[in-house]
């Protein structure tokens, strides 16, 4: 078996469905043929046709198989980008600097959006992600230890802990909150810009199930635009 991950299955998935490989009201393969056929566990398949099931794109029946949808249902989803792509995809250079990283106790309003109150240390990390050598956003974040194991030995110095949350936590929900600030005296330090400059916010907390991952602040520097797609 590889380590292929339920993500790569799902990108061959949508693949085939995109270039009608496999058709509308087409019915796949079964989980165990495409675990076979992938080099992967039958549970990595499983996961990945789930969540296209879910966004609408594949009809699942028991004993019935998987099938295309005919009329596949557009789903409003958001999804947890990751800052350096964001970067990179408007033209410019990435860069990455961490600026702390220990482990305490999270403060009042973080105890809050993660619900019961955590007695456990957690990991803080703040770190700033650069545009062509430039600040781009501030990234204040706080992990609970408990939803991700093995985490407090991962050194956040090579790479951003939003990149790395990403690719290694699976989550099954959250919260996201847009806002507007003005900056403090630190975030203005950060930044680069003047303290009081309005400042685009983005918070959100994730969850596994009942265990909260993690709650992060994002502060972009002044000038940003956000960008999505439909």
């Amino acid at each position: 078996m590889t380590t292929l991950t339920w993500q790569s299955v799902q990108a061959e998935a949508l693949r085939r469905i995109h270039s009608r490989e496999w058709p509308p009201g087409a019915q796949i393969p079964n989980e165990a043929e495409l675990a076979m056929e992938l080099g992967c566990a039958r549970a990595t398949v499983n996961r990945a046709l789930r969540e296209l099931a879910e966004a609408g794109l594949l009809e699942r029946r028991r004993k019935a198989g998987t099938r295309v949808s005919l009329h596949p249902v557009r789903k409003a989803t958001l999804e947890i980008p990751i800052i350096r792509k964001d970067i990179e995809s408007r033209g410019f250079a990435y860069g990455y600097r961490l600026l702390e990283q220990r482990e305490g106790h999270a403060p009042a309003d973080i105890q809050i959006a993660f619900g019961p109150p955590m007695r456990q240390a957690m990991i803080h990390v703040r770190a700033l992600h650069l545009a062509d050598s430039a600040p781009f956003c501030l990234e204040d974040r706080w992990i609970n230890p408990a939803a991700v194991p093995g985490i407090t030995t991962v050194d956040f110095a090579g790479q951003s802990a939003n990149e790395w949350l990403v690719q290694n936590a699976a989550f099954s929900g959250g919260d996201f909150g847009f806002g507007a600030v003005n900056a403090d005296e630190i975030a203005a330090r950060d930044l680069g810009c003047t303290p009081g400059a309005a400042l685009v916010t983005v918070e959100r907390t994730t969850w596994a199930g009942s265990l909260p991952i993690t709650s992060v602040r994002l502060s972009y520097a002044p000038g940003y635009r956000m960008l999505t797609t439909i």
